[in-house]
């Protein structure tokens, strides 16, 4: 991953995972929790593709799993966001640029439902029967409810700065070095063309002085 990548997916994971156990998390609304963290790695993953959606999830499902006052064991978002943000980075076009909002609204309700049904389904290999007391089917459409009305203010504000940190000029040489050939072509290119247009006005002009120089002679001899 470019270095400029790792940060700013860094600094939106924390500022979103902020968000989510400060403010989210307090609303006391039926169901689920409005799960920002998750809109996070979508967005990101549908910018960056599927490996680094898969690690992106990870490192904030990790994160999750630490901060208070989780109280599940380690690990277990870290998983089931590491699944769903390689599922999600697999919608990334090949041209980068989503044509609509249709694609991902649709990740987002399924990452949504998917999340959830994973969350209760790791939960329930550990013998965490939480998911049962509350309600599957409450959980799964109040969490597909939230995150499809959150999702329009966060996704493409997310993936628009995934995109503008993609096109920055100061990434590694691992990941941009073909960006940064291709830009010193191009203005070495721009040299050239600038070079032989200058070229040809020096020839011009010399064309010209030579030219009225000889209508003076042929003036001065007659």
């Amino acid at each position: 991953m470019r270095v400029n990548r790792m940060l700013l997916s860094a600094t939106l994971v924390v500022v979103a995972l902020v968000i989510q156990v400060s403010v989210l998390a307090r609303l006391q609304l039926p169901g689920a929790v409005p799960d920002l963290l998750l809109l996070t790695v979508l967005g990101l993953a549908m910018v960056y593709g599927h490996v680094a959606g898969a690690l992106i999830g990870f490192g904030a499902g990790l994160l999750a799993d630490l901060a208070p006052p989780a109280d599940h064991a380690a690990g277990r978002y870290a998983l089931v966001l590491c699944v769903i943000g390689y599922l999600a980075g697999l919608a990334k076009p090949e041209n980068g640029r989503m044509r609509s909002a249709t694609v991902p609204m649709i990740v987002v309700v399924a990452a949504a439902i998917g999340t959830t049904l994973l969350y209760a389904g790791v939960g329930a290999l550990v013998g965490d029967t939480a998911a049962r007391h509350v309600g599957l089917g409450s959980l799964l459409f109040s969490a597909a409810v939230y995150d499809l009305l959150l999702a329009p203010f966060t996704v493409p504000f997310i993936m628009a700065l995934a995109r503008r940190a993609e096109n920055d000029p100061l990434a590694d040489t691992q990941g941009g070095g073909s960006n940064v050939a291709s830009g010193w072509i191009s203005s070495a290119g721009t040299g050239l063309r600038i070079g032989n247009q200058r070229g040809g006005l020096r020839m011009k002009a010399a064309k010209s002085r030579a030219a009225k120089a000889g209508r003076i002679k042929g003036v001065k001899r007659l």
